[in-house]
């Protein structure tokens, strides 16, 4: 099964986030990856590019800043991403139907209250004193 498909299926049972969520943190969590392990090597076989709650949430929290800017924040909000528990529920949504691997350490607890979106996406976008 392919990503839009898996997205597809989840959206059946649990409709709380538009697709657009699903895709942005997947993008965040290639990023966080890339963070934490660097570029994946060409030419060889995946080899295990784990990362925790907290790193997949900064990872997806710098992906998310340089990519949509000020807009960050409506975005994510209109898609259903409102905190990062539901980051959290977006990736176990994806773990469930076999596309994202996890740890034995891995909980959904890992996700909850790590940042405030407001702070992080909308607030360095605010006018600063003049």
């Amino acid at each position: 099964m392919d990503f839009d498909e898996a997205v597809r299926m989840i959206r059946l049972k649990d409709p709380r986030y538009q697709p657009q969520a699903y895709e942005v943190v997947r993008q965040g969590l290639d990023h966080a990856q890339k963070i934490v392990h660097g570029e994946p090597k060409k030419g060889r076989s995946a080899t295990n590019r784990h990362v925790t709650g907290p790193q997949l949430l900064e990872g997806f929290r710098l992906h998310v800043l340089e990519t949509y800017g000020p807009m960050a924040y409506p975005l994510l909000h209109n898609w259903g991403l409102r905190k990062s528990a539901d980051v959290g529920n977006i990736v176990f949504n994806i773990i469930d139907t076999g596309l994202f691997g996890r740890s034995e350490d891995d909980n959904l607890e890992a996700f909850s209250n790590v940042y405030d979106f407001k702070e992080a996406f909308h607030k360095p976008f605010e006018p600063g004193p003049n």
